[in-house]
């Protein structure tokens, strides 16, 4: 699976909740290729489950229904410094960056996990590579 499998199921970037800002979904994208490959996306998990929201992300790894999660839940499970370094990075203020990531996280999230677990480390690679050159291709394009 690529990107271009996972890109018309993340939604647009005109959708509610993904305020229009692709730079803040590159940076999202992003998140999951830092560190060790494949780190990026299992701290993500274990920080949400950390902090009593395991429900919320395990339903997005899982290949049933997304629960949805707040802005102060996001904030909360991701972390207020991850999410102000999104937002510094996208040049939004971070209530926009939490609402926004609060649609827009579990469905990445949940693309990337097509089989209801945390892919292996070669696959999430390929996964997020994908991601990334498409984003960066797309970036001219998205507003057209």
């Amino acid at each position: 699976m690529g990107f271009f499998d996972i890109a018309p199921k993340l939604g647009t970037a005109s959708e509610p909740g993904l305020v229009g800002n692709l730079a803040l979904m590159q940076n999202v994208i992003q998140m999951f290729a830092t560190g060790t490959p494949g780190e990026g996306l299992s701290s993500i998990v274990k920080g949400f489950e950390q902090h009593g929201l395991g429900n919320l992300v395990s339903s997005w790894v899982g290949t049933g229904q997304n629960l949805p999660i707040s802005p102060e839940q996001l904030q909360r499970g991701l972390g207020a410094d991850r999410v102000r370094q999104l937002a510094q990075a996208a040049g939004v203020t971070e209530g926009t960056a939490a609402s926004a990531l609060s649609g827009l996280l579990p469905k990445v999230i949940d693309q990337l996990t097509p089989n209801g677990a945390v892919p292996h480390t070669d696959q999430l690679e390929q996964l997020v590579a994908s991601l990334k050159t498409v984003m960066g291709s797309s970036a001219l394009g998205s507003n057209s």
